[in-house]
């Protein structure tokens, strides 16, 4: 599983122009399912995301998790994370999970990080042709990887 994490001081999608989800402070969390991919992924990857220290302090370090700036997150599936761009000039997807796979774990993150959270997450439309607008807020981007875990 891979995540890209941006913290935004706002973000949105819109799917065929309505807003399917929008958030202030926060996280946009751009998620990418593979094949080898458990609820131990999710578990560990929703851990991080909840408690990753991104935020300013008082003194203008980064030293506050989403909880303590009453942070929210805008979570979006993003399979195009699993691109292969060893050979040509075409990506190709085949780690990518397939939609039967890919859709029950997207919708357990989901859940997972609402419990971390206390907060319902906001999302996309597995699969839509979302447009998403974001305000990088630093810009702070960090991505994750938890076959890597570095």
């Amino acid at each position: 599983m891979r995540a890209v994490l941006q913290r935004v001081s706002e973000a949105a999608c819109r799917v065929d122009g309505e807003v399917t989800g929008q958030i202030g402070t926060g996280f946009l969390v751009l998620l990418g399912v593979e094949d080898a991919d458990t609820v131990e992924d999710i578990q560990w990857l929703a851990q991080k995301i909840a408690n990753m220290r991104v935020f300013s302090d008082e003194n203008g370090l980064m030293n506050k998790a989403l909880a303590d700036v009453n942070g929210s997150i805008l979570l979006i599936s993003q399979f195009t994370l699993f691109a292969q761009t060893k050979k040509g000039n075409r990506p190709s997807f085949i780690r990518a999970a397939r939609p039967e796979k890919a859709i029950p774990l997207y919708e357990q993150m989901i859940t997972e990080l609402s419990k971390l959270t206390g907060k319902t997450v906001a999302t996309g439309i597995f699969g839509a042709d979302m447009k998403v607008s974001l305000v990088n807020d630093g810009p702070v981007t960090i991505t994750i990887d938890t076959k890597v875990k570095e």
